[in-house]
């Protein structure tokens, strides 16, 4: 899908000049908004509209009246409670100091409450397939404002433009302690409401055993796997599934162990 850079509305010389870095970085045109709205936008350039504001980028993808753009999202209120008792954070048994892998960043809240928990002395990486909601998440990581008791963590993550299978298959075994992946769930949570802007972006690709052989290679401790209730997949890659009630989705673990 095509994709064009322009500015808010009533356009300023730092919001021009950040939509001609944006689109610079993308590879994509920069365009002029000219009082257009984003549904004329997206019938005159027939593609998807990044708009350039002071404070954030916000995607607009063809056929959506809401944006995409960075936020902490879940990672706000999970950053509240007590980080050991996260499901991410106990399945994994993630400490200070180690290195993460998510494999499917989306938002990255799951990432960020890695960063927390890891601390400076770690590394926390995230792969995110398509290369404009990638280079949104990292901008908003580098630059969100609120919160600022999350920013070290927010800036330490590390995001990587990539598919997660070619990025796992180049790594070195036992390059990381923890890999996690958390694809498209195949069953709509109506819930999460702040990914609906990405669906028709995303990356929808499922589970293979070459990514689980290839995680289980890179990871020194575990393997982390979220998926809906209703996934299959737990069982059908190896995972042992822990069992959240009243919950839409399940996390499972695969445990390697292996020596330093």
């Amino acid at each position: 899908m095509k994709t064009v850079v322009t500015t808010a509305y009533r356009p300023t010389d730092e919001t021009k000049r950040r939509a001609q870095s944006t689109a610079a970085s993308l590879g994509v045109s920069a365009v002029e908004r000219s009082k257009r709205t984003i549904f004329r936008m997206h019938e005159e350039e027939k593609g998807d509209v990044i708009v350039c504001k002071k404070e954030r980028l916000e995607l607009y993808p063809v056929g959506q009246s809401e944006p995409f753009f960075f936020h902490p999202n879940s990672a706000a209120f999970r950053s509240k409670r007590p980080l050991g008792a996260d499901p991410l954070i106990e399945m994994s048994g993630l400490l200070p100091g180690d290195a993460f892998l998510d494999c499917t960043l989306g938002m990255a809240s799951d990432a960020l409450i890695a960063s927390l928990v890891v601390g400076e002395a770690g590394r926390v990486v995230g792969c995110e397939s398509d290369t404009v909601i990638a280079h949104i998440v990292q901008e908003g990581l580098k630059s969100y404002q609120d919160m600022p008791k999350l920013h070290k963590s927010m800036r330490r993550i590390e995001v990587v433009s990539m598919n997660a299978l070619s990025y796992l298959k180049g790594l070195e075994t036992d390059s990381f302690d923890v890999v996690y992946m958390d694809p498209m769930f195949t069953e709509r949570i109506t819930e999460a409401s702040n990914f609906a802007p990405l669906r028709n972006n995303a990356d929808h690709g499922q589970l293979t055993e070459q990514w689980v052989a290839e995680a289980v290679r890179v990871a020194r401790k575990s393997v982390v796997l979220k998926a809906h209730f209703r996934s299959t997949d737990f069982e059908a890659f190896g995972f042992t599934r822990r069992v959240r009630p009243n919950t839409k989705f399940h996390f499972g673990v695969i445990q390697i162990n292996k020596s330093q």
